[in-house]
């Protein structure tokens, strides 16, 4: 089998703010932009992965949603229990210090877990968990 991940789907709460998140703090290319005002689907992923993308997306545009399941969502998006990422580099140390410094709130600095790896963890301006770990 050939499978590759194409892309993985995290909501936002605000485009512009998850934006200036993935694209300015974490580096990556904006790839697509469509829609407008709250109503944005914006598709980011790393310069030399053209193959894996991310698509933040307004999480209650879905047809179908009740107005129960979007008081749950948003909740859940507050609490940042809605939805997560894991994502890997080989200088966690530097990513950690950038993202950091451009003001993400951080979960967790950097550090040995006990099932062996060391990572990290943030909260992207959605409230979505953003883990690193980091590359052997």
């Amino acid at each position: 089998m050939d499978i590759i991940i194409h892309s993985s789907f995290l909501p936002h709460a605000d485009p512009e703010e998850s934006l200036t998140f993935y694209r300015d703090t974490l580096g990556f290319e904006v790839r697509e932009d469509v829609g407008q005002g709250e109503m944005r689907w914006i598709t980011v992923g790393p310069v030399d992965q053209p193959a894996t993308s991310i698509v933040l997306h307004p999480p209650t545009a879905a047809p179908g949603v009740t107005d129960e399941e979007r008081r749950t969502i948003a909740e859940m998006m507050a609490k940042g229990t809605y939805a997560s990422i894991l994502l890997s580099t080989s200088d966690l140390d530097g990513v950690f210090e950038r993202v950091r410094a451009d003001g993400a709130e951080v979960v967790q600095e950097p550090t040995v877990q006990p099932y062996g790896v060391r990572d990290c963890a943030f909260r992207d301006p959605a409230g979505n968990m953003v883990r690193i770990d980091e590359r052997a």
